[in-house]
């Protein structure tokens, strides 16, 4: 009988740089060479390095580690990084995007405060699309929670799928806070699914951030799926690892869930025509 043999789709795997947080940016870059990450995807946030596209080339070049995505300043911190004006910093994230020879740009559904870039965000992400071949992945979010109460803190909707954008990010650590079924929710994103943030979750309510196989999200069964449905995007590890107590401990979490994420990627399959199989005549 023919053995079976390790596939690994086209499907790349990058670090997050908001995976190595506190350290900066840099570090992440450096982290990804050593340990085999296909590329980065740059938060941009308070690091000075992480908004100025030179800086991103040189340490891109320096160690080897292409630019797959940037995620747009769209977090409460980062608020007045690249402008205070929500457009201006998609229209930045769009051109650090073209310059780095990144393909995707993600970005989060606005904050409700943010009344008049709410009302015209899904036109908006429309226009800014059709202006350029990066992607705009809009990423699924969550409602927030404080002991019973729940806030709905985005518009015009944490759940992305009710609206209609061309491209998503699905985030699974966002899943587990939202308490939906991650599966259903990648289903409805159907072929529109550009983009895939890995984290686990337990449900807890935070936003945890899990290194993949520590919570009850089916990170597994999502990757899975990645290699039979036609997924040409990327998958992004995006973990905390705030509570390392050290480099050396930071770095086993990122080398296991790049594993782990390269495992789960990897399909079963027997070579067509391989000696023993049946229908196969022998040599």
């Amino acid at each position: 009988m023919a053995q079976p043999v390790v596939r690994t789709p086209e499907v790349k795997v990058a670090l997050s740089t908001a995976s190595v947080y506190p350290e900066s940016t840099a570090t992440a870059f450096e982290i990804a060479g050593r340990l085999g990450y296909d590329g980065v995807e740059v938060m941009v946030w308070t690091d000075p390095v992480s908004q100025d596209i030179e800086s991103l080339r040189r340490l891109s070049d320096y160690h080897g580690v292409p630019i797959l995505a940037v995620h747009a300043p769209c977090l409460l911190i980062t608020q007045r990084v690249w402008s205070t004006n929500p457009w201006t910093k998609l229209e930045r994230a769009r051109a650090a995007a073209e310059k780095l020879g990144a393909s995707a740009v993600v970005v989060h559904p606005p904050f409700r405060w943010q009344r008049n870039y709410a009302r015209d965000f899904v036109d908006g992400i429309w226009r800014m699309a059709d202006e350029t071949d990066v992607r705009f992945a809009v990423e699924n979010m969550y409602p927030w929670r404080y002991r019973d109460r729940e806030m709905l803190a985005y518009a015009p909707d944490w759940d992305v799928t009710n609206d209609d954008y061309r491209h998503f990010t699905v985030d699974l650590s966002h899943t587990a806070t939202a308490r939906n079924d991650a599966l259903d929710m990648i289903g409805r994103m159907g072929d529109r699914l550009a983009h895939v943030h890995l984290a686990d979750g337990s449900g807890s309510g935070k936003d945890e951030h899990l290194v993949p196989g520590r919570g009850n999200q089916p990170c597994a069964e999502l990757l899975e799926k990645l290699t039979t449905s036609g997924f040409d995007g990327h998958v992004v590890v995006e973990v905390n690892t705030r509570r390392a107590m050290s480099g050396a401990e930071r770095e086993a979490d990122l080398a296991e869930a790049l594993a782990f994420t390269r495992q789960h990627l990897a399909t079963a399959s027997r070579v067509p025509g391989a000696p023993g199989t049946p229908g196969t005549p022998r040599p």
